[in-house]
């Protein structure tokens, strides 16, 4: 998976299509990410020592094919390629730009 936390990303399919958001985090094990503002669910909450009970609204995790990274100069979703950099490390770049990642 080619996404790491704190990306820009936006949703290209589902309700919420079109929206973007900065990646809060990354779950590689079923290969989902969760964008901040994006798939909001209320979620039945029981009370606890330090929270009152209720209905509190959460982001969801939603499945990685759903998002692009956001293009840095076109503001546009793009894919991501990997390039060498001159020090021999391995980088991202964005393929519509050619611009680095990171």
């Amino acid at each position: 998976m080619n996404l790491k936390v704190g990306d820009e990303v936006v949703v290209i399919t589902g309700s919420d299509k079109g929206k973007t958001g900065k990646i809060v985090k990354v779950i590689r094990s079923s290969n989902r990410v969760v964008v901040e503002g994006i798939h909001v669910v209320k979620k039945h909450q029981k009370p606890n020592g330090q929270e009152s009970g209720g209905i509190v609204e959460i982001e969801a995790p939603i499945h990685a094919s759903n998002v692009m990274i956001v293009d840095p100069k076109t503001k546009k979703g793009t894919r991501i390629g990997h390039t060498t950099d001159k020090n021999g490390k391995k980088v991202r770049v964005t393929k519509k730009s050619n611009e680095k990642l990171d």
